[in-house]
């Protein structure tokens, strides 16, 4: 057995492709809504009793945390996310399983969109607003639905107890 790579690993590849079409249809969706369908200038888009969409500019993190206006503000943002793609690329060469991997590689995707609209337009771009009785869920985009994906798929793995094909584990049986 070889020395163990710290940067790639069994799933690393499968892990990057996932993140880069995570990122890559962010990217596209976020285009079209800014450019095509106009997004900006359209305000509210009622689509069902229940859901809209609306543009916003996120300026924070998740559900609008740590506001940053500033030039500095963002550039802390991009490097966080930066820093943290790294360490879950690190954690997936570590990986001998697959879906854990996977997940990660949608986790990256999400961040990575996210960071290249704080790049591009100084903040996130934000367009699917989820509503009932009243109640008004945060406004988030393809990346944020990535990042939650890969989360609970990485929860499901986990506590699921699967191997690096996505079988049950011996001795994980109810």
């Amino acid at each position: 057995m070889g020395v163990r790579s710290y940067i790639w690993g069994r799933f690393s590849g499968q892990a990057v492709l996932a993140a880069l079409i995570a990122c890559g249809l962010d990217q596209a969706h976020k285009y079209w809504m800014i450019h095509v369908f106009d997004m900006p200038h359209r305000g509210l888009v009622r689509l069902t009793p229940f859901f809209d969409l609306i543009m916003v500019w996120n300026r924070g993190i998740s559900y609008g945390l740590f506001q940053q206006h500033s030039a500095f503000g963002q550039t802390v943002l991009i490097v966080i996310s930066v820093v943290t793609v790294l360490a879950l690329l690190v954690w997936i060469a570590q990986l001998s399983r697959r879906w854990a991997a996977l997940s990660l590689g949608l986790i990256i995707g999400g961040a990575m969109g996210n960071a290249i609209d704080r790049m591009v337009y100084g903040a996130v771009a934000d367009f699917f607003s989820l509503h009932a009785y009243g109640y008004h869920w945060y406004v988030f985009n393809l990346a944020d639905m990535a990042i939650v994906a890969g989360v609970a798929l990485l929860m499901y793995e986990t506590f699921m107890g699967r191997d690096g094909d996505g079988h049950k584990k011996a001795g994980n049986e109810p």
